[in-house]
């Protein structure tokens, strides 16, 4: 059994999605099973930033951006989920699937815009339950012009 044979893969955005598939691809002979995870945070009695309608559909495009990349070479499974903490949404979703291990690509920013935000990479490195990969900088070479263009301008890979 390796690492990676059933792993849940967090994404953010469409981008993050792009560059996280592109990344995998070099990673699909030990890859049997992608569970792609986006969770939309809620706030305990915040207002949403979007209507919900759009963030699910948001989502379905997110998820479109992996499994039109991958579905192909391996089994992709998708999980719209709703939690207040991002990080133990994902872990949650792991375990029930039980996921060998977490993967993901650090996404660009300053140290500054993660502090506000939250940074859901550290939370799911500091008490991790399963394996947590931190996949490789992109190879620009595998991407399509357009994937490369916006990994450069999200510092996806970084």
């Amino acid at each position: 059994m390796s690492l990676l044979d059933h792993i849940v893969v967090p994404v953010a955005d469409e981008t993050d999605a792009a560059v996280t598939a592109a990344v995998l691809t070099s990673h699909l002979s030990e890859i049997k099973h992608i569970t792609v995870v986006h969770v939309i945070e809620k706030g305990g009695g915040v207002v949403d930033k979007a209507p919900m309608e759009k963030r699910e559909s948001d989502a379905r495009e997110f998820f479109l951006a992996v499994e039109s990349r991958l579905g192909d070479e391996v089994m992709v499974e998708r999980r719209l989920e709703f939690g207040t903490n991002v990080a133990e949404t994902i872990v949650d979703v792991a375990l029930d699937v039980s996921a060998t291990a977490i993967a993901f690509c650090p996404r660009g920013g300053n140290r500054f815009a993660r502090l506000l935000s939250g940074d859901t990479a550290a939370r799911l490195v500091t008490d991790p339950k399963l394996p947590v990969v931190s996949l490789h900088a992109v190879d620009e070479a595998r991407l399509s012009s357009n994937d490369s263009t916006r990994a450069r301008s999200t510092g996806g890979g970084e």
